[in-house]
């Protein structure tokens, strides 16, 4: 998967199926504001959508397995995308975890 890919070759265009992996793992991790600004606009106060966490967590795998497995190897891009793809995967959790009807607490506008 770092050899290049062979029909853009006519383009000058150097690409390896990791690198693009890589690189629409990126797309999908910057992306992830445009959702987050549209559904904030559309609610009139800031929010954070589900998919803005499926898209950080999508995107710092994609992002994380271009920077393991290939030529790469750069730690740093290990580092960077490590950390964002724990918090989204925990946020996801708990934006999915079944709520539990008295277990709402103030966090969930309950006052008691």
């Amino acid at each position: 998967m770092n050899d290049p890919i062979a029909w853009l070759a006519w383009t000058g265009i150097v690409l390896t199926p990791w690198k693009l992996i890589g690189m629409i793992g990126a797309l999908m991790f910057g992306a992830r504001w445009l959702v987050q600004f549209l559904a904030s606009r559309r609610a009139g106060r800031p929010v954070i959508p589900r998919l803005f966490w499926y898209m950080s967590l999508t995107g710092s795998l994609m992002a994380l397995s271009y920077f393991l497995f290939s030529h790469k190897q750069d730690v740093v891009g290990v580092l960077q995308n490590l950390l964002p793809a724990f918090t989204a995967a925990y946020s996801l959790y708990l934006d999915l975890r079944p709520r539990s009807e008295h277990g709402a607490g103030p966090a969930h506008g309950d006052p008691s």
